[in-house]
């Protein structure tokens, strides 16, 4: 696999949950770290969260204490917990791959996203 592929997406009411979850196999070349971004009808994608090969997390300030972003031990699989979701949340959620490092000169898509996958939150 290359592209991600997310999923887990639905419809919710305001303060339900939600858990994405973004297929991203690893590569033994290329080394890269994921990260959400999400687009609302009328809106420019905006970033989400991110989590780099060290393990550290990165937050949007308006998700910032509401939504978790965590990786399986494999770093196969990217996750998204969205707790406490407001209806401004929205949107079409993507992951996206982005190269950090790469082992040899071959090479290595620097840039990759998935298809999305929609959450509507409902007042």
């Amino acid at each position: 696999q290359v592209d991600p592929v997310e999923s887990g997406g639905g419809s919710v009411q305001a303060g339900g949950s939600l858990r994405l979850s973004c297929a991203a196999s690893g590569d033994t070349n290329c080394r890269y770290y994921m990260s959400w971004y999400r687009q609302a009808p009328g809106k420019e994608r905006e970033f989400v969260s991110s989590i780099e090969h060290d393990g550290i997390p990165r937050y949007a300030d308006s998700v910032k204490g509401r939504f978790t972003i965590s990786q399986d031990s494999g770093w196969s699989t990217v996750y998204l917990q969205m707790n406490s979701l407001k209806p401004e949340d929205t949107a079409m959620y993507y992951c996206k791959r982005q190269l950090l490092f790469r082992i040899s000169p071959d090479p290595c898509p620097p840039v990759l996203w998935g298809q999305g996958t929609q959450v509507t939150v409902s007042s």
